[in-house]
């Protein structure tokens, strides 16, 4: 894994916000890059990124933990699916085939305890590499230090 791709993560989030997900999104087929945080049974989004840049769609803004893929990422440690539709784990899923390509991590505060997740997903059926998970992976062990931050702006 290329440290400077993390350094350049890193910067981002020091620089842009929010999560840096801008970064991450960039360098993945997947239309969204998400932070969801768990309260009471439901993951709640609070970071988003959408290539075509819209408005965060109404069933991404409160996803009830049992409706959600990230469950499966909190109870497994990680989830990914390229196809949710041929996927047999997801048989009888409320999302399945809706959602096709996701790749979740868990995601830990400041403080050590669950957050919730990070993920990546498209309507798409979509792949994403080794190399790219690791840097996913390893973006999702840098964030925690940032998630109670203020947005920062970049200097003029």
């Amino acid at each position: 894994m290329n440290s400077s791709i993390l350094q350049g993560y890193q910067l981002s989030l020091e620089t842009q916000g929010p999560a840096g997900l801008a970064f991450l999104n960039a360098r993945v087929p997947h239309r969204y890059t998400g932070v969801f945080r768990l309260h009471e049974g439901a993951l709640r989004n609070m970071f988003l990124h959408d290539k075509l840049g819209e408005i965060v769609p109404e069933f991404l803004q409160v996803v009830p933990l049992c409706d959600s893929f990230c469950q499966f990422t909190l109870r497994d440690g990680l989830f990914t699916t390229q196809d949710s539709g041929a996927d047999p784990r997801l048989d009888g899923h409320k999302y399945q085939g809706v959602l096709l390509s996701y790749v979740g991590l868990p995601l830990l505060d400041s403080s050590g305890e669950l957050y919730g997740t990070m993920c990546h997903f498209d309507a798409q059926a979509l792949e994403l590499d080794d190399n790219e998970f690791e840097i996913f992976r390893a973006a999702a062990q840098l964030l925690p230090a940032y998630l109670d931050q203020p947005l920062r702006t970049v200097p003029a």
